[in-house]
């Protein structure tokens, strides 16, 4: 095999591990556990207090997050194990993903806490999935890399998760009694489906260089994790970005985390919340693509603003809908801007950081985007039980969204767009 067709294998096989992983975020996180999570384990509850209760959860599982990717990262780059530390948050996590299945009906503490355990290891693993990008690719070609592997993913979860809602919608075809077993069978199915596509990666993505011998990485992750806390302010394009990271991400996770819940308390159907997320499923592939490439053309830091910009709009126009069809349109902008910000910022961090010390600064990352979830979803339903009406939630995203974008200017022209 060519060094150009093996390099071909190694990124379609990371790009597809987008593609497994996207099944948890679009099937579980974004559609089908909020709905469950207040129609059927919290059906005695007020809507508000069920996105309270939900955003407690998001909020509890980004801490964990925040506490351990740090140290966790620089440990795995000194041992050279970043690909086994995403495998081994994985395979566990969409085994979890599965077990849901069985909570019964009213049982809302035991659905929000095994959601909160897979939640913790769908972060984890992207923590180090995303810091084996540098690794992958040359450095001028991260943008187009990080939006294939975002497209794939929006595909991915697009397609299973129009499986999931068909079954929701006709459940006798696939002989089952109700659209809540279907849901509830499509748990298994999602953790079958994030496995079973994580494979490629497994026997594909090499390992990145050992830096320190395994019984000395965590001695080792710690020196150098120390040495990056005392050094971070050298790294100045790094820590502004990461600050403004924290702000927009925060916005961008929230949206995907409460949305559907929140189209709930407006009245809106199961099904259109359901149709309008697959809306952003299948806008969000060919825009993480599109994305990548005009992220190489103007720069990712103008691509990312783009983004920002949009969602604004959004936030704005969601705090004012009525209508089933305004839900449809807000869902693919969300689509168009979400696979662009996420996709950029990526890569455009990844051309920031040593890349030696990868997942270690992709903790970081990941901390800040993570960290900023501590507040933004519980922050959302927060505002509509204080103010007493739950659009005056979208608030809290265009603080954020607008916060982070102008932190993002201030990073100077030239570190724009690092190769």
């Amino acid at each position: 095999m060519s060094d150009a067709a093996g390099q071909r294998r190694v990124i379609g096989s990371w790009a597809l591990y987008d593609w497994a992983n996207s099944a948890f975020a679009t099937v579980v996180m974004a559609g089908l556990f909020p709905i469950l999570f207040q129609d059927y384990w919290n059906a005695s509850a007020t809507p508000a207090v069920a996105n309270l209760r939900l955003g407690w959860a998001n909020g509890l599982a980004s801490l964990v997050i925040v506490l351990i990717a740090p140290l966790a990262g620089a440990i795995a780059d000194r041992a050279g194990r970043r690909k086994a530390a995403l495998l081994g948050f994985a395979f566990p996590a969409a085994t979890i993903t599965a077990l849901l299945a069985l909570v019964p009906a009213q049982m809302g503490w035991l659905a929000a806490l095994l959601f909160g355990l897979a939640t913790i290891g769908f972060m984890a693993a992207n923590l180090f999935y995303d810091a084996l990008l540098v690794g992958i690719a040359p450095p001028e070609r991260w943008h187009a890399v990080s939006g294939f592997g975002f497209g794939l993913g929006y595909l991915g979860g697009g397609l299973l998760y129009l499986g999931c809602i068909v079954a929701v919608m006709q459940p006798h075809w696939f002989g089952l009694a109700s659209g809540v077993d279907a849901a509830l069978a499509a748990f298994v199915v999602t953790g079958v489906w994030w496995a079973l596509f994580a494979l490629p990666l497994a026997y594909n993505v090499p390992e990145p260089p050992v830096q320190s011998p395994r019984s000395a990485a965590v001695s080792g992750g710690l020196r150098q994790l120390r040495s990056t806390l005392i050094h971070l302010r050298a790294y100045r394009p790094v820590w502004l970005f990461l600050l403004a990271y924290f702000l927009y991400i925060d916005g961008v996770g929230t949206t995907i985390r409460m949305a559907v819940a929140y189209g709930r308390s407006l009245g809106f159907e199961q099904n259109d919340l359901m149709l309008a997320l697959l809306i952003t499923q299948f806008v969000g592939f060919p825009a993480a693509l599109f994305m990548g490439t005009i992220g190489q053309r103007i720069g990712a830091r103008r691509g990312i603003l783009m983004g920002l910009s949009l969602y604004i709009l959004i936030a704005a126009w969601g705090a004012f809908i009525h209508s089933p069809w305004e839900f449809y349109v807000i869902a693919g902008l969300v689509g168009v801007a979400q696979g662009g910000v996420q996709a950029l910022s990526r890569s455009f961090y990844a051309g920031l950081i040593p890349a030696s010390r990868a997942a270690e600064f992709f903790g970081f990352y990941n901390v800040l985007g993570k960290s900023a979830a501590l507040i933004g979803p519980p922050l959302f339903g927060a505002l509509g039980v204080w103010l007493g009406d739950v659009r005056y939630s979208m608030l809290a995203l265009i603080a954020l969204f607008l916060a982070g974008a102008l932190l993002l200017m201030r990073i100077d022209s030239e570190e724009d767009d690092p190769k």
